[in-house]
Formats: structure tokens, sequence, C-alpha cells
């Protein structure tokens, strides 16, 4: 009854035109505050502004952020940009630099970028720099110490739980199984992570020290010796222009405004202004598709933030056959996943490309599979930061006969045609027939993986297999060893998409097309009733299946990045 009380309301609240009309005011600031997660496109469903359904929100995404910046460089309403670095949410370093782009040449318009926080983050940092001036409350501080990442290890937690994961791979640098076979890095991805994150801080420190006239030497050595302790530390080290409160930096903003400090003016939020206005509405037919293929690579559908054998797929159907796309940009933000998956998409691909040229840009992510469905685009654009490569193969069969026996109480029995039928479970170990099966599969795949590079990226065999092994790369390196066309983000990849459909102007399209609300909260209430009816029949034994279940949940072959990570 009352799952059909809440379908009932939810119809009457559709029919309801919740789109806000905004105008914006003259001498206006527009305010920019990254306190969520970013996505790199907005939901375009104005029913969940309404925020009555808990788990589904509207987003401003990446696309939407950019176009605003964009367009409040021609307006003339908005006299500056306002940079709230407060609660600065973990957003990637590549996102936050293509919003840095789209500053650098707003700041081209002559108009102020003004940046203040009461506590700045080191990501807070490099997206602030950027502007004309950067303000620090008074009693505030700063972090400005490098980059580390760290990872995970779980070989001693299976020990103890008496579960074996079985290993199968093909590459020195995949290490996707180290945190289930061993207890820290080994050398080879020691050596590859270090050298990623040691390109991505140079570049970052690179851009400060353009930004801020100090030397990447200086700024390297405040890092390291933690020399920036208080907000006094970072003015006195010039990291930030003077200590004030948000209130004095709004006397600075009216002052550039007014002459005045103090006159008021508008402050209009980024959520808020993008509701506004509506894009340049060129007269051309031309269209762009940008197909976002976003998340983990599976062997479903897939869905908004998960690429899945029907909705990439779909997607580049539908803009092969839209008449007026003349070419598609492939977004791309993944780790990979399934290897079959990535084969489909890539042979999908190649056979769009034949009508229409198809160009790849790399966001934060285009690692393993989800470098693997890009590597047959006509060109590929990377971020100088984007995590790229990792071209290689594993699985793991995880082995849970003692868990299950020792630990639960559970045992199994069967009955068989052969030594080798239904061999695929994790109830029993692999025998040597069953271990060089999937060792020959593994390799098969990387052979594939690897052979469909060379073809994309016009290279030999033996050129890919040296550069891959599952290696990861940034995209300033990934560029230099030709993984990558060029470097920049998606305005360059429109433009590179542009030129290879000899058109001058367009409009863009985005695929997958984005689900309903309503069809979003009738997935969510079906998989809430299956969770809850499976909790009722299993309870605790089901938690502690399900717990090991996610640390291995990767079972099969997967061409997927070796590690998750986030750059701290």
């Amino acid at each position: 009854m009352t799952v059909l009380f809440f379908i009932f309301t939810f119809a009457m609240i559709s029919a309801i035109d919740t789109e806000e009309t905004v105008s914006v005011k003259s001498n206006s600031v527009l305010e920019i505050k990254l306190d969520y997660d970013l996505p790199e496109r907005s939901s375009k469903d104005p029913i969940l502004e309404l925020g009555m359904v808990p788990n589904l929100t509207k987003s401003i995404g990446l696309n939407d952020l950019q176009n605003a910046i964009y367009n409040a460089k021609g307006d003339d309403n908005i006299k500056g940009i306002y940079l709230d670095l407060d609660n600065f949410a973990s957003n990637s370093l590549v996102k936050l630099g293509e919003i840095r782009e789209s500053l650098k040449d707003f700041k081209e318009s002559g108009k102020f970028i003004i940046a203040h926080g009461n506590t700045i983050s080191e990501a807070g940092y490099f997206l602030g720099s950027v502007a004309d001036s950067i303000y620090l409350t008074q009693t505030g501080n700063m972090e400005f110490d490098g980059f580390g990442i760290e990872m995970t290890f779980f070989k001693k937690a299976l020990d103890k739980l008496e579960v074996e994961p079985q290993i199968f791979q093909y590459g020195k640098y995949k290490s996707a199984t180290e945190p289930f076979r061993i207890s820290k890095m080994s050398d080879e991805n020691r050596e590859q992570i270090g050298k990623y994150v040691k390109s991505v801080y140079d570049d970052v420190i690179d851009k400060i020290s353009k930004s801020k006239n100090i030397s990447t030497e200086e700024l390297k050595s405040l890092a390291g010796n933690l020399e920036i302790n208080s907000a006094v530390d970072a003015k006195k080290y010039g990291l930030i222009t003077a200590l004030k409160y948000d209130d004095e930096v709004d006397s600075v903003m009216a002052k550039l405004i007014f002459n005045s400090a103090k006159k008021d003016f508008n402050k209009i939020s980024f959520k808020k202004y993008v509701k506004s206005y509506t894009p340049q509405n060129y007269s051309s037919d031309n269209r762009i598709a940008i197909i976002y293929a976003l998340g983990e690579i599976t062997n479903g559908k897939g869905d908004e933030t998960t690429i899945g054998t029907e909705n990439i797929i779909e997607a580049l159907d539908k803009a092969k056959e839209n008449k007026r796309v003349k070419a598609i940009v492939m977004r791309v933000n993944s780790g990979g996943g399934s290897a079959l998956t990535s084969d489909m998409i890539w042979r999908k691909v190649k056979l769009v490309q034949k009508e229409k040229p198809v160009i790849a840009s790399f966001g934060n992510v285009a690692a393993s599979g989800g470098y693997y469905i890009a590597c047959g685009a006509n060109k590929i654009v990377a971020e100088q930061n984007s995590l790229t490569g990792s071209i290689g193969v594993y699985g793991i069969v995880p082995n849970a006969q003692k868990f299950f026996d020792e630990k639960l109480g559970i045992t199994f029995d069967r009955v068989q045609t052969s030594k080798n039928s239904g061999w695929a479970t994790i109830t029993n170990p692999l025998n040597e027939v069953q271990k060089k099966y999937i060792q020959s599969q593994i390799d098969q795949i990387y052979i594939d993986f690897a052979s469909r590079v060379a073809e994309g990226r016009k290279m030999t065999f033996e050129q890919v297999d040296e550069i891959g092994q599952g290696r990861i790369w940034s995209g300033v390196d990934a560029k230099s060893i030709g993984l990558v066309d060029t470097l920049g983000g998606m305005d360059l990849a429109l433009k590179i998409a542009a030129e290879a459909a000899n058109i001058k102007d367009y409009k863009t399209v985005e695929y997958p097309f984005q689900k309903e609300t309503f069809e979003k909260i009738m997935e969510m209430l079906s998989t809430k009733i299956e969770v809850n009816f499976s909790n009722s029949l299993f309870g605790e034994p089901l938690n502690q299946i399900d717990k090991l279940s996610k640390a291995l949940k990767y079972s099969g072959i997967q061409t997927r990045l070796p590690f998750e990570f986030e750059i701290r």
C-alpha cells in the first residue's frame, strides 16, 4: 500500500513543471563551490530537484559547469567568478584540470577570479591557484605536503578466513591480484605507481608554479619539509595573496565591481546559473554525439554509472543511425572490467568508424578495459594526468571450501559426468587441467587485447607488449609511447571530431539517454526488496559471505585497472 501511494504521489508530482526560472541580476558574481563529487554529466531530470527521493539527487556535472563558465565569460551581468574552496570534495585532478583550463579561458574576458577558503586542501589549492587572488582565513589552515597513494592488502585476512585466491594473469605489472596474494607492493607495482604519481605531481606543481610565479623547486621544498603549518606560513611563502575572512573578501570583490567596498553585489551559484540561459543555438543541422562510457565494465546491460553489453553499444548504434550526427566523441572514464564486454564495444566502435569518425576523450581513468574500448578510435585525446593503459588481463577463482566448512559449517557434494564437468565453482580447488584451461584463456585474451591496440595505434604486437604487461601510464607518458595522440580535454576532442567530419558548426547530443526518475525509483525498490528478503532468510551468515564476495567480486577474466586508489 505504501509503495502504491508513493507511486501515485510521484506520478502527480511528475505532472508539475518543476523547472525553476532563474534571472541573473546585474553586477553578479558566479560562485563555484565543489563540495560534492562532480559527475561527468548532469542529470537532466527536474524531479530530482525536489529532494523527495533520498538516494537520488540532481547533480550538475562537469559538462554543464564548463558551459556555465564559458557562458559567464560573455555575460554582461557576470562581473567575475568566486571560488569557494571550503569543504572541497575529492574530485579527480583530471576534472579539476579541465575546470582550471575553462577558468583560464574565462580570464581572457578581463573579468576577475577570486578564491577563498577557511581551510584549503591541496586539490582545492590546485584549482584556486588559477585565480587572480587567493585568500585564506587568518585562523584557517592549508594542506601542502605532496601526493601519496596507499593500497590495501587482504592476503592475511583471506588466510585467516581460509580462502585461497586461485590467480591467473598476463603481465608483470598487472597488479590487480596483489592485494589477494601478497602483503605489500611488488617492486614492479611500486615502480609503476611511483612513476605515475610523480608525473601527476610534477604537472600539478608546474601549473601552480606558473600561476603563482614560484619555482617548482621551492614549491616541492615547501611541501617536502612541511613548511606550510599555518595560514601565516601560507602567506609568508607567497602561496596565498592575503589573510582575510569571507566578509572581507566580499569587500574586495565589491571594490572590483563598483570601486567601492561598501556596495552590495549578488552571488549566484553555478547550480542556479545553468538554469538562466540556454546553450548557444546554432542554425546548423550538424551534430556531434558525445557518448559517455563511465564506470565499471560489466556483463550486465549497463546504466548511467556502469558500462554494459547494451547501453554503450546501443548508444553507438543510435549515433550511427542519426543522419544529423557527423562524428562521435566517446568520453571514457573507466578502469575496465569484463573482457568480453570490452571486446564487444571495441567491435562496435570499429563498425561505426566505417561511417563516421570516432574520437576518444579520456577522463580521469581510461585503463585496461577502459583503454580497450577506445583503442580503435580514429584519435585518442587524454588529459595530462589521465590514468591510461594497463594493457593486461587477469582472473581470480576463489577457493572457499575451507571457509564454508571451517567457518560456517557448510559442506558441498556433487554428481558429475566427468572429472571436469561443472568445475567453475568456489567450493572446490582447481586441478592442474582446469588451471591450464584458465591460463590459456587469459593468454589468448591478452593476445587479442594487444593485437587490437597494435591495429588501432599502428604498432607491432611486440611494441605493444613491451609497453603493455598491465602497466599504467599518465596521459603525458602515454602520449610519448604512442598510446595517446594528443593532450587535452573534451573541447579539444570535439574540435578534432569536427575537423574529421569536415564541419565548422554543430550542436552536441548526448548518449546514452538518461533514465527517467520513475524508472530509477522502481529499480531501487526492486533491489531493496531483494536485499531485505535475503537478509531475513540468512541473516548474519549472509553478511559474512557478502563481505567476502565484495573483496573477491571480480571473479572470472578481467581487463581491469590493477588497483583503485585516491591521490592524497
